[in-house]
């Protein structure tokens, strides 16, 4: 049977995995990345990182299967969405990528907004004017890095880098080209008022492929460079949450995944387009689906934050245990009790994308005392994020969305006391998954449906075995209800008195 590989330009990492069909993992691969952020809310990647870990991590997948390169079918890259990446006439990237985290951008949401009335542009594009727009990064360029953006002949994303780095084809993906807000919605094709109202060079948007189409083909010199057989076909790629959600298995309306990586993604299932400008709108992978979907600004971000920042001084008590730091706080969060006695945190530490696209927004403790512990401030941080799910389903489902199966995935659903809080805030079962390997499935798949391996989109779940279902506890129904009202109050109370200087 033949096989094919995924790669996922990830936040954190990158990650690649062969499989040979129709359910075989034969290896895994990663290597780590580097998010710098060198002004507050900044958030920014070298793309030429991604690139050495890519051939790094194709050799190395490769000498680990001893698999025979013309077994390889075909490539498919994921990443996150949608970063900015800028090449000049010649191909040299012009500055490190902006990543879809980054919330430098308030000033140019609001110039857009004024520029163009949003229910229009929302009807239109699919999604809201936010900072989650290609736009919004180019013409924050466009004023503070004036050489830069004269310079620029190329702006795509970070899986279209990847796939230029192995064809030499440039193209975007058509999630990314959704999510920028250069597409339009009724047609699928670039809109060129679009592409002008984000202020894109002409010429500089590549043509927009499907996430099966193949785009190209690996060349000599990329073969050169990651060890792959060259000619192997690679397609367009996938959003790296898409990606993840048809690993997960999410295929059928009504599914829901929730996300828990270095950010939270909330994602469901449906043939019903109804654009808000609360969340975002982008293509399932299985043609005729459409998957709303949230991302939070942090995740794990924001827990990885306050173990280095507050939690060094447990490390002793947790290796003596046989715990990670994070397991050792989860023990500690495990005992203490639902509400946090009256500790409500936002946890909105590099502002906030979706429900609420607030890039001014901050994180907050609120309710703190002299009785609170290390346990209790964990706990808080866990049932922040806990309620912030909770808010993106309010709004899906009041878009007119079903939620009937919740799947959790990644790194954080490991977490048994955070599931537990996570299903009795929203008193909905959570399937955990065992053996999913992330995004990188889903984007293997995409392959394999590109080159016609096969046609089966929901195969891609076979290589996920369902784990515990975590059921929700009726006993924190009512603390959970109100502490989900302070926490949404909290927020409206601030963002009102803010001060607009």
């Amino acid at each position: 049977m033949p096989c094919v590989i995924g790669l996922d330009i990830g936040t954190t990492s990158t990650i690649g995995v062969l499989l040979r069909l129709p359910d075989q993992v034969l290896a895994v691969a990663t290597r780590p990345v580097t998010l710098r952020a060198p002004h507050p809310g900044w958030a920014e990647e070298d793309p030429a990182q991604w690139w050495a870990n890519v051939c790094a991590i194709s050799q190395e997948l490769l000498a680990n299967s001893a698999v025979p390169t013309q077994d390889i079918a075909g490539i498919g890259v994921t990443g996150m969405l949608p970063a900015v990446v800028l090449l000049d006439r010649d191909g040299a990237v012009l500055r490190p990528s902006i990543q879809q985290s980054d919330g430098r951008c308030g000033e140019e949401v609001e110039a857009m907004r004024a520029e163009w009335p949003e229910a229009d542009f929302l009807t239109r594009a699919g999604n809201g004017i936010n900072q989650q727009l290609v736009g919004a990064k180019l013409r924050w360029i466009e004023t503070h890095e004036p050489d830069v953006f004269s310079r620029i002949a190329t702006v795509f994303g970070s899986y279209d880098y990847i796939n230029w780095q192995l064809t030499g084809t440039r193209a975007i993906e058509q999630n990314w080209a959704l999510e920028a807000g250069v597409i339009d919605l009724a047609t699928h094709v670039i809109d060129p008022a679009m592409a002008a109202f984000a202020h894109c060079p002409t010429g500089a948007l590549p043509p927009v492929v499907r996430s099966h189409a193949v785009l190209g083909r690996v060349s000599a010199e990329a073969a050169r460079s990651t060890g792959l057989p060259g000619g192997v076909p690679v397609v367009g790629g996938a959003a790296d949450m898409i990606a993840s959600a048809l690993g997960a298995g999410v295929v059928a309306k009504g599914d829901i995944l929730l996300k828990f990586g270095g950010s939270i993604d909330v994602l469901v299932a449906t043939d019903i387009v109804a654009p808000d400008a609360r969340m975002f709108l982008d293509y399932h992978l299985v043609p005729g689906l459409f998957m709303p979907n949230g991302c939070m600004s942090t995740g794990g971000s924001g827990l990885n934050w306050m173990v280095m920042t507050f939690a060094g001084g447990e490390r002793a008590a947790a290796e003596a245990a046989g715990l990670s730091l994070h397991q050792h706080l989860d023990a500690l969060a495990g005992a203490r009790p639902a509400g946090a006695e009256g500790l409500t945190v936002l946890p909105y530490f590099l502002g906030e994308k979706t429900p609420i696209h607030d890039a001014g927004a901050r994180g907050v403790f609120s309710g703190l005392t002299l009785s609170h512990d290390l346990g209790h401030l964990w706990r808080a941080m866990l049932e922040a994020y806990a309620y912030a799910i909770a808010h993106h389903v309010e709004v899906l489902n009041a878009m007119g969305h079903s939620t009937t199966r919740f799947l959790v995935s990644d790194g954080g659903s490991a977490s048994r006391v955070w599931m537990q809080i996570v299903a009795d805030v929203l008193q909905q079962p959570l399937q955990t998954l065992s053996g999913h390997l992330g995004s990188c499935i889903g984007a293997a798949w995409t392959a394999a449906v590109g080159t016609g391996c096969t046609d089966d989109w929901s195969g891609a779940a076979k290589l996920v075995r369902e784990g515990e279902l975590i059921q929700p506890d009726p006993a924190g129904a009512a603390v959970y209800a109100a502490g989900f009202l302070t926490y949404r109050n909290l927020y409206q109370r601030l963002a009102a008195n803010r001060d607009p200087a």
